[in-house]
């Protein structure tokens, strides 16, 4: 027997209780905390694999809402970003942010209390202050070679 589905089409504390491959297209989306950190560029290093996180973001983030600004569209202009899914979550789970809800699932961590899913309020996750809004700078703007000069600690 399955869960019961409100009128949002998410099933309650889903999060805590269905596995990411057992999760709806909404359910999963619905994990996306809107902080804007996976759209920032990284910057990997090849001998350890530590991964930095730097305040340059891809050229289609919204610095104001902390949304990709083509989300549905996006690989017509940014062919290389990575489509999160249940199935190459371990793929990639390593270099999304630490307070990221589908890393902290994959880690079988809880939600921080400031996520909107247990806020209801989707400016939750900007008024905690782990958000990158305004703090970005478009790639177009910083050449590539100078990507280490913007390496930043994440917010959390």
């Amino acid at each position: 027997m399955s869960e019961p589905i409100d009128r949002s089409g998410l099933r309650p504390k889903f999060w805590e209780t269905v596995r990411p491959d057992r999760m709806t297209q909404k359910e999963w989306e619905a994990l996306c905390d809107g902080c804007g950190k996976c759209c920032l560029n990284k910057l990997e290093d090849e001998d350890t694999g530590e991964v930095a996180l730097t305040r340059i973001a891809c050229r289609l983030l919204d610095d104001a809402s902390c949304h990709c600004s083509q989300y549905d569209i996006r690989h017509q202009f940014v062919p290389e970003c990575i489509v999160l899914s249940p199935k190459n979550l371990d793929q990639h789970a390593y270099w999304m942010p630490q307070t990221c809800a589908y890393r902290l699932i994959w880690q079988g961590k809880p939600l921080f209390d400031w996520h909107p899913l247990i806020t209801g309020d989707p400016e939750s996750t900007h008024r905690a202050g782990v958000s990158m809004r305004g703090r970005t700078l478009p790639e177009f703007e910083v050449h590539e070679d100078d990507w280490e000069d913007h390496i930043i600690e994440e917010p959390i």
